[in-house]
């Protein structure tokens, strides 16, 4: 089993690029309540560990350069973020056809439009499924064969 705040960082990312993809090539504010859930600073005025968690799940995203922002909404949200060339371009390719098959089978031999077939074949919607799926296992799985793992190398546990 996974640390717990890792399996968070792969929900906060699935979420970010989800969000950043629905909007793209829109320019958005992301915010980490939308992403995280809500937050109650303490007396001082600080952030919980799981917001802050977020917020740096963020700012890691920019870093790595999988989207780029302006500006930062004190730590609350990136101002007009957008996904990077490369985050696009990989979300929008087909995912390996067993990564499909294992996360969004078809039935049997249902026969689906060649355009319908896809947009099911991409990483993005592997992505969405696996979101909707509220499985935390799924999503790291998705998340890291998204961006993390050489194209050439991926396999399916």
């Amino acid at each position: 089993m996974a640390d717990i705040h890792v399996e968070e960082f792969y929900k906060d990312v699935a979420i970010a690029l989800a969000q950043l993809y629905a909007a793209f090539p829109r320019r958005i504010s992301l915010f980490v309540e939308d992403i995280a859930g809500p937050d109650d600073p303490d007396d001082f005025g600080l952030h919980s560990k799981r917001h802050m968690a977020c917020f740096g799940a963020l700012l890691w995203l920019s870093e790595e350069g999988f989207l780029r922002y302006v500006d930062t909404i004190r730590q609350e949200a990136l101002d007009q973020a957008v996904l990077s060339r490369s985050a696009f371009t990989r979300l929008s390719a087909p995912a390996p056809q067993a990564l499909t098959a294992k996360f969004d089978p078809i039935p049997g031999d249902y026969q689906l439009p060649t355009s319908v077939e896809r947009d099911r074949s991409t990483y993005i919607h592997l992505l969405r499924t696996a979101l909707k799926s509220g499985s935390s296992s799924q999503i790291s799985q998705i998340v890291q064969a998204t961006f993390f793992l050489d194209r050439d190398v991926q396999t399916v546990h």
